[in-house]
């Protein structure tokens, strides 16, 4: 096969993983809450379970006005939804889905090229929220640069101890060397990985920048219609690269009970929807956090705990070492 096909497709794949895996989620998110809280919502559309009703949704914002504030800055105020989007789409090039070929770009700096990535996210944040001209999505806009940055360090130490512990930054390379026995030595830094991507993507307990009960709804007020819903496919896709990126690093990815290597897409996919599932179910399950307590939590908690991790991943491979 020629490299350019090759590549085309490969290309091709990560973006129907792209547009299909954030809609599965969104899917499994209303019915998932709708039977936690009691309220199932609506269950006709498309049939069975309303299964359709994420695409009458989708169809909907499509039809909505596309309305710009009069004081806005047009240019950035239309540029920041993309921006939001475009940093997820290139994480997903480079998160393996199987051994072998199944990863569209194996890098052997991958996980420094995701998190570098990764946090870019905040442009998006800061964008929208100056272009607005609305004091609320300004504030939105400071919260969430404020949480982004915060949780950024610990989200960065978490993942240096397991590419210590792996000796490679290749994500590819993390899952190889991957073993058992690390779901314990490992399991703090993978908690601190979570809840800071959680942070990251600014998911409830963590969504101070979209506080509705007092700031409308942050950063987003002023959007409307398909740039609206491209914030929340972003929102969705972060789900889906929190998800992945805790399966690579510190669940094993492919590697399953059995050797059937054939399979380890299955166990990849099997792995990135539970833990999407705890994401969902945290959002069900938790109140949202202040502002004080989600900096403390952060500075004062996941910072120090990261750090020991390190520690202790520096002492066990020091331990190791022939």
């Amino acid at each position: 096969m020629p490299d350019w096909l090759e590549l085309v497709l490969r290309v091709a794949g990560v973006l129907v993983a792209f547009l299909t895996l954030p809609l599965i989620v969104g899917q499994a998110e209303h019915k998932v809450m709708a039977h936690m809280q009691g309220r199932l919502g609506p269950m006709y559309a498309g049939g069975f379970h309303g299964w359709a009703q994420l695409v009458a949704d989708g169809i909907k914002f499509v039809q909505k006005e596309d309305v710009t504030p009069r004081d806005a800055d047009r240019p950035v105020f239309r540029l920041a939804p993309a921006v939001a989007l475009v940093p997820y789409l290139l994480v997903l090039l480079v998160i393996p889905l199987g051994p072998g070929d199944l990863v569209a770009q194996p890098l052997d700096i991958g996980l420094f090229f995701v998190l570098a990535v990764v946090g870019v996210g905040v442009l998006a944040v800061l964008m929208s929220a100056w272009a607005s001209a609305n004091k609320y999505s300004l504030l939105g806009g400071l919260r969430g640069a404020a949480q982004l940055l915060g949780y950024e360090l610990p989200l960065v130490l978490a993942a240096a101890s397991v590419a210590m512990a792996a000796g490679t930054l290749s994500l590819p390379g993390i899952v190889e060397a991957w073993q058992p026995w690390w779901l314990l030595w490992q399991a703090p830094a993978m908690v601190i990985f979570f809840v800071a991507g959680l942070a990251e993507i600014r998911r409830p307990p963590f969504d101070m920048p979209v506080a509705d009960s007092e700031l409308v709804f942050g950063y987003m007020t002023e959007y409307t219609g398909l740039r609206f819903a491209f914030f929340l496919l972003a929102e969705y896709v972060g789900i889906v690269v929190i998800a992945a990126l805790t399966t690579v690093l510190f669940l094993g990815g492919w590697q399953g009970p059995f050797a059937d290597a054939q399979l380890g897409w299955l166990w990849t996919l099997l792995k990135v929807f539970a833990v999407a599932f705890v994401i969902i179910w945290l959002r069900v399950s938790y109140p949202r956090l202040r502002e004080d307590q989600l900096q403390r939590l952060c500075w004062l908690v996941l910072v120090p705990l990261a750090l020991a991790q390190l520690v202790l991943t520096a002492a066990v491979r020091l331990a190791l070492k022939p």
